[in-house]
């Protein structure tokens, strides 16, 4: 049995059932119009449990022998390196705000950690953080951290 499989596999569990049991306690799962706010988090939360429990039962079946859970050398450096530009990114989000921050977070991982060549990089940070501003800001009408320069 994979240690690490099985850990996480009992714990995503624990809290995928704790998360669909807080979203039918907190909130109706049936309104007087349809649909009420626990429908979302209630199956996404069985969903997350399922997925849990294949990663458990995997880990139960498996007779191959004990692999290392963490990454070693060049892994062990990418993983420090997403680890480090996420919490960069959560640190200095009401400074540098939400699609400035997201187009850098971008940058970082896919030029300095995958080596994406710069054109297809800039394209697509670029990208991405005007379709998070678009979609969160313009369609759905959520305020997102705006940066010190006011954007």
């Amino acid at each position: 049995m994979r240690r690490a499989d099985a850990i996480a596999g009992a714990a995503l569990f624990a809290l995928a059932v704790a998360f669909s049991a807080g979203a039918l306690k907190h909130y109706s799962y049936w309104g007087e119009n349809g649909p009420g706010p626990a429908v979302l988090p209630f199956w996404l939360g069985l969903v997350m449990a399922l997925l849990a429990a294949l990663l458990l039962a995997g880990a139960w079946r498996s007779r191959g022998p004990e692999e290392a859970w963490l990454p070693r050398g060049e892994g062990l450096k990418r993983l420090a390196g997403v680890l480090g530009a996420t919490i960069a990114l959560v640190a200095l989000l009401n400074v540098i705000g939400m699609v400035l921050g997201t187009a850098l977070f971008l940058i970082v991982l896919m030029r300095f950690l995958d080596r994406t060549p710069w054109p297809l990089t800039l394209t697509l940070a670029v990208a991405v953080a005007g379709i998070n501003f678009l979609v969160f800001t313009r369609w759905l009408g959520v305020p997102m951290p705006l940066s010190v320069f006011g954007f």
